[in-house]
């Protein structure tokens, strides 16, 4: 329990209902009120690992500098060298490059160190490289590239669904484009945006194409990356949620061309709107 101590002293000066309360909001599975020795223990078992947090962290920030050019493909870093900048462990650091490396960002010799890989050999589907590139300078031309990737399958995705969805995945598509209409008009783009990821997650789970299904974090990614960045209007476009409302229904119906269809007019209106937001800038 000693290795336990930096956490719990955070709360040394709060009370037990503070602790109460700390535990409603993360939590939010307790029923009673146990005394401060119990909450000492939960706390030790449930509170974020740091090191957690600062891999997370240098993970972040060595992926955006390389995407940004930062390290130029060739660079050579060392494990000492991110160590001292980023002011954590060298086992914090070596957990992050061993991420890089898995992604294709960096390549690990022994006596060469570490080197900066170029872009042809990075995992462009993984979902946080794409995070970093839309958080780059290049935002645009990455949705772009995303937008003609989600040509290429997610209309297929939708005939698919057309053939296979079972009636549950048919009400969670109609109930999520019927919540996007609301939060549209409310304005309210974090409810769209969870209802948009839930739309289309169902739509690729509902193909029944395993392929098609593990692409789901790439299309999370692009539609987050829209709000996140700001390139979604204040009022999303309703020609947009009508559509969302369209393929629901050929679904349901088993429509699987107009499913298709609709599908595609979808990311048609998105790559439109976001070259429009792209010349604006």
């Amino acid at each position: 329990m000693a290795s336990a101590a930096p956490a719990l002293a955070v709360f040394d000066s709060h009370s037990v209902a503070q602790k109460s309360d700390y535990f409603k909001t993360h939590i939010e599975i307790i029923r009673f009120k146990p005394d401060e020795a119990t909450y000492d223990t939960m706390l030790c078992v449930v509170m974020p690992s740091n090191v957690s947090a600062l891999h997370d962290n240098v993970l972040s920030a060595l992926g955006t500098a390389v995407v940004a050019g930062t390290y130029a493909p060739g660079e050579v870093i060392t494990l000492e060298g991110v160590s001292a900048e980023h002011g954590v462990s060298r086992s914090v650091a070596r957990e992050a490059i061993r991420v890089l490396e898995s992604m294709g960002m960096v390549a690990s010799r022994r006596r060469v160190g570490i080197t900066i890989q170029p872009a042809v050999n990075w995992n462009v589907f993984d979902p946080r490289l794409i995070r970093w590139r839309l958080e780059s300078s290049d935002r645009a031309a990455q949705l772009v590239s995303l937008s003609e990737l989600r040509r290429g399958f997610e209309p297929a995705a939708a005939a698919l669904a057309a053939e296979r969805a079972n009636p549950h995945q048919c009400r969670i598509m109609a109930a999520a484009a019927s919540d996007m209409a609301v939060h549209g008009r409310d304005g309210d783009l974090a409810a769209y945006l969870q209802a948009d990821k839930v739309f289309h997650q169902t739509l690729l789970e509902a193909s029944g194409n395993e392929m098609f299904r593990a692409l789901n974090s790439v299309v999370s990614e692009i539609l987050a990356g829209r709000t996140h960045h700001g390139m979604m209007p204040d009022s999303p476009n309703p020609a947009a949620i009508a559509l969302h409302d369209e393929v629901a229904r050929a679904v349901r119906l088993r429509d699987a061309v107009g499913a298709e269809r609709a599908m595609r007019a979808i990311i048609d209106e998105s790559a439109a709107a976001v070259a429009e937001d792209s010349g604006s800038d």
